[in-house]
């Protein structure tokens, strides 16, 4: 076929984990006793009283289409939580409910972006992040963060990647990979560069539940007016609910970028699952306590990952405050020999820790960071323990 293919969507990048995937999965298949810490999902079933409301949904009937942004019911409890916990003031016409999170992104891309727009993307960043920006035909612009600083976003560090074609900022918290949460004081330093600039925020806050050691979440739209005015925020029910599968996500914004959001969804998908939308009201206003539960358990195995990981030879991590992610640094194993081969890169990292301890894990590559990998805790205690036991004995024969 000699046909000119969509410039702008070839110019967007495979995933660089697809290979150690895919390799993993054979060998899964084929017998091999693979440990993964690449999950990015909660390894707990969707609470009973969501899975009975999307049972109910069905009986009763409630399988068609539904307004293209969302049931007016869920957009309606979507506001009321935003205002209980997160003290934004929206309406039912701000909110597009959409097929999880990464559609919400999606959609906010493709309305506020045009050819040239500049969006600053902190690094480590979620790996969908550039190709989503690519895919508005928008430019990331990539701004490291150090895992001295905790891997967040520093004042001097973003002024000076801001141009007259800056567009947005992305800002997540809590983030994948890293697990950094912002503070109060971080978020008013970021909203002040914004609203001086006129920069939009998309604040990815799909973590929001899963914080840790005392930390809050604080919504950088719950500042004040100025702000909340240039921030769309990217919300869901797959990582706090255990609802990956479900795929509802949403946003809340500005009328103005609401419109064009709903819109492109109009034309693109129509609306998100309806039944899933229907168990996402039982889910945002039901009983919360597995909630918890999960959030402590999350915890313990946090805290065991941390330590075990720094007890290695030769890698390290630092105290993640929310998500289910740790960072481990490799930079002392670049350059160096494991197994017969010299790693040059986290790729090869990864690569080695597959085919001799048969644990899976992202090379940081995939988020902008080569000298680090992301191991995951959404996966059982015992997993974790004789996963790192593995790394351990692979890395320290």
């Amino acid at each position: 076929m000699n046909l000119q293919l969509s410039r702008k969507n070839l110019n967007i990048s495979p995933s660089v984990t697809l290979t150690i995937n895919a390799k993993a999965n054979q060998m899964k298949s084929e017998g091999t006793d693979v440990i993964s810490f690449g999950v990015g999902e909660p390894d707990f079933a969707t609470p009973e009283n969501i899975k009975e409301a999307g049972i109910n949904a069905i009986n009763k009937g409630q399988t068609g289409y539904t307004a293209a942004t969302g049931l007016p019911e869920l957009k309606k409890v979507i506001c009321k939580k935003l205002q209980n916990e997160n003290r934004l003031s929206y309406q039912p016409e701000n909110i597009i409910v959409s097929n999880g999170a990464k559609h919400s992104l999606y959609n906010a891309f493709q309305a506020i972006c045009n050819p040239g727009d500049e969006v600053i993307i902190p690094v480590p960043y979620w790996v969908s992040y550039p190709e989503l920006v690519k895919m508005a035909e928008a430019t990331p612009i990539y701004v490291e963060c150090s895992e001295e600083n905790n891997f967040k976003l520093k004042k001097q560090d973003l002024l000076a990647a801001i141009t007259s074609n800056t567009k947005a900022i992305i800002l997540t918290s809590p983030s994948n990979p890293t697990g950094s949460v912002y503070t109060k004081t971080e978020l008013q330093e970021i909203a002040a560069i914004a609203v001086k600039n006129n920069i939009i925020v998309v604040a990815d806050e799909i973590y929001e539940k899963l914080v840790y050691d005392g930390e809050k979440h604080i919504s950088i739209a719950s500042l004040n007016e100025d702000i909340k005015d240039l921030t769309v925020v990217i919300n869901g029910m797959s990582k706090g609910y255990a609802m990956t599968g479900w795929r509802i996500g949403y946003t809340a914004s500005n009328l103005e970028i609401a419109k064009v959001m709903g819109n492109i969804q109009s034309h693109a998908t129509s609306n998100a699952n309806t039944i899933a939308q229907h168990a996402s009201i039982e889910g945002l206003e039901g009983d919360q306590s597995s909630l918890r539960v999960m959030l402590e358990a999350f915890d313990d195995r946090r805290k065991y990952m941390v330590n075990r990981v720094n007890e290695i030879k030769d890698v390290s991590c630092i105290t993640p405050k929310g998500a289910f992610y740790v960072m481990m640094n490799i930079s002392k194993w670049i350059g160096k020999e494991i197994e017969g081969r010299k790693i040059n890169n986290s790729v090869d990292f990864a690569e080695v820790l597959l085919e001799n301890a048969k644990v899976a894990v992202v090379p940081g590559l995939a988020f902008g960071a080569d000298d680090f990998i992301r191991l995951s805790y959404a996966t059982s205690i015992d997993n974790i323990k004789e996963g790192l036991n593995r790394i351990d004995e692979c890395l320290n024969k």
